[in-house]
């Protein structure tokens, strides 16, 4: 079966990126430091919105508005890991199999990554509520208000969410990927 993007000019998109091997990379808060300077970089030459966002030890989840002429998140992402690579400690590069080893590649994400075009408001809603909800889902934090790296703080202040949003089991059946 191949597999075909979608590419919606001022489209919204719902990611998933895993770090190679499963690795608990994103652990520190030195190391998101320097995910969101990848992003910062980034965003300066090829403007997109973070919606949501939430930085998980050894994956992310983001939803992403992409400018209204503009349908090119692959190159978004191939430079936020290019980006995200060379300036990361050189210790949390895994030894590159024999493959990449032959492309001058780098082990730090996969190769691959998950997205999913948003149809509608209430599908966004469920990936924001998704991306907010998944330290708790992985049993890192009771509550979203207690994970560092996520959106979810930025939306509290907003109003979009009270501060004790989460605290009790969710269904997330039919969103998200891991």
């Amino acid at each position: 079966m191949h597999y075909r993007r979608a590419f919606t000019p001022g489209g919204t998109f719902f990611f998933t990126l895993v770090t190679e091997g499963r690795r608990p990379i994103l652990a520190s808060a030195e190391v998101v430091e320097i995910l969101r300077g990848a992003f910062r970089a980034v965003r300066l030459s090829r403007p997109f919105e973070i919606d949501a966002i939430v930085v998980m030890p050894d994956h992310l989840h983001c939803i992403w508005t992409l400018p209204p002429d503009d349908a090119d998140f692959a190159t978004r992402w191939r430079l936020v890991k290019t980006w995200f690579t060379k300036h990361c400690p050189p210790t949390l590069r895994a030894a590159p199999n024999p493959a990449r080893a032959a492309k001058r590649q780098q082990a730090v994400w996969q190769h691959r990554y998950w997205e999913h075009q948003i149809r509608d408001e209430t599908d966004f809603a469920r990936h924001v509520d998704y991306i907010h909800y998944n330290p708790v889902k992985h049993g890192l934090v009771v509550s979203p208000i207690d994970w560092p790296y996520s959106s979810f703080h930025r939306h509290v202040k907003a109003g979009i969410y009270p501060p004790d949003w989460g605290r009790s089991t969710m269904n997330w059946e039919g969103v998200g990927h891991e």
